[in-house]
């Protein structure tokens, strides 16, 4: 086995066409904010794409390797009204490599989603191996968990594999330090972020069909998020802009102030995300701190272990309370679980050990978490988004999981 690091060197393919949307914004890409709620931070916009617009506030499905892990399908998330989904640059990567999708006319079409697509750039995963891999100001060398390769990812790697993969929305490479990191880790990892974005900036390709989206680091220092916003904010090539390193260990209203925060200090016109989060919980407070963009494998995750999402708080199926329950999970829900299951048969079946328990209860929370951003996006529009949210975090609090 080679110790050189690997990378593709096949010729990137043009992976989906289509015509560019009217309005504002560059080529294909846009984004619009429509208001602004009188009663707190809340916005509510849209995100155009040449694949699809999104409305925005918008929770992203994550399809770590090309599919949302659960058994659900690019059918199911067409009929729940997912706006976007996002992509894991390093999983894909590692398999079945760029130029394969690339080959396949791109990520969407070869998933069979065929709808906007968000791809990370493999940063945070890289990074979460910790002394697996080696990290400088150049880049990152890492061992394939697949094979032993020898891979290395850098800023203009990053960009060429993600315009392979051909998404909608590309995110810069950046260092994501751990929950607790000294000052000085924290400010390495702000400092080769910069660096890195620039690097991209330099490296992109075929620029207002593909949006690139720059990544604010901090740790949970205020001061330096505010530091590094102003850096990374200040960069006009970028399309949109990211909060990263959160709800990476610290404590959830740590999260949440550092989070508003930043958001306080990002442009008004571009849209923002806030990687990584979370529960339904943590989506109505951030959304109210101005968030438009969201992700996060929990509703799957909890789904293939057997939990739910409600509005009156979390289930747990297989508690033996439910064995004789022939409600839906949620009375007023319209997902395919609701419409068409009990809650006494889907814990039979987890009991049982089918995986159909787990895909219904991953339908479900997929359902409730993209009918969660549809009612917050009509409480802002009407400027009644502190109510409504309060009211609801009230009525999901008041059970626990249970």
């Amino acid at each position: 086995m080679s110790d050189q690091p690997t990378t593709s060197t096949a010729p990137a393919a043009s992976p989906r066409t289509a015509a560019p949307l009217a309005g504002s914004g560059h080529g294909d890409y846009g984004f619009e904010l429509h208001h602004v709620c009188a009663e707190s931070g809340a916005r509510a916009g849209q995100i155009r794409t040449a694949h699809g617009v999104v409305p925005t506030p918008t929770f992203m499905p994550v399809g770590t390797q090309g599919a949302i892990k659960g058994g659900v399908l690019p059918r199911d998330l067409r009929e729940m009204g997912a706006g976007i989904v996002l992509g894991n640059t390093y999983h894909l990567l590692l398999r079945p490599g760029p130029e394969r999708i690339a080959e396949a006319g791109g990520l969407a079409r070869f998933t069979g989603w065929n709808g906007p697509m968000l791809t990370d750039s493999g940063g945070f995963q890289v990074f979460s191996l910790g002394h697996q891999a080696k990290i400088s100001d150049d880049g990152v060398v890492f061992r394939s968990h697949i094979d032993g390769r020898k891979i290395r990812l850098d800023a203009e790697e990053a960009m060429r594999v993600q315009e392979l993969y051909g998404p909608d929305i590309m995110m810069a490479f950046d260092q994501c330090p751990p929950a607790g990191a000294e000052a000085r880790f924290i400010e390495t990892a702000m400092r080769r972020t910069t660096a890195w974005l620039d690097r991209c900036l330099a490296a992109r390709g075929r620029r207002g069909e593909v949006a690139l989206y720059g990544i604010v680091q901090g740790g949970i220092n205020a001061a330096l998020r505010t530091r590094h916003v102003e850096e990374i904010c200040a960069r006009d090539g970028c399309e949109g802009f990211a909060i990263g390193g959160l709800s990476v260990g610290e404590a959830t209203d740590v999260t949440y102030e550092i989070c508003a925060h930043t958001a306080a200090q990002m442009p008004q016109d571009k849209a923002r995300y806030l990687m990584g989060v979370g529960t339904p919980e943590d989506l109505l407070n951030c959304v109210g701190f101005g968030i438009d963009q969201f992700d996060c494998v929990l509703p799957s995750r909890n789904g293939r272990h057997g939990n739910a999402y409600t509005f009156d708080g979390p289930l747990r199926i297989k508690n033996s309370r439910f064995t004789a329950d022939d409600r839906p999970i949620e009375a007023e829900c319209g997902c395919p679980a609701c419409a068409t299951v009990s809650r006494s048969l889907l814990r039979h079946l987890w009991m049982a050990g089918e995986v159909a328990g787990g895909l219904w209860l991953t339908l479900h929370n997929l359902w409730f978490f993209q009918e969660l951003m549809r009612q917050a996006r009509t409480a802002i529009l009407e400027d009644r988004y502190a109510t409504w949210s309060r009211q609801t975090l009230e009525r999901m609090a008041t059970k626990a999981w249970r």
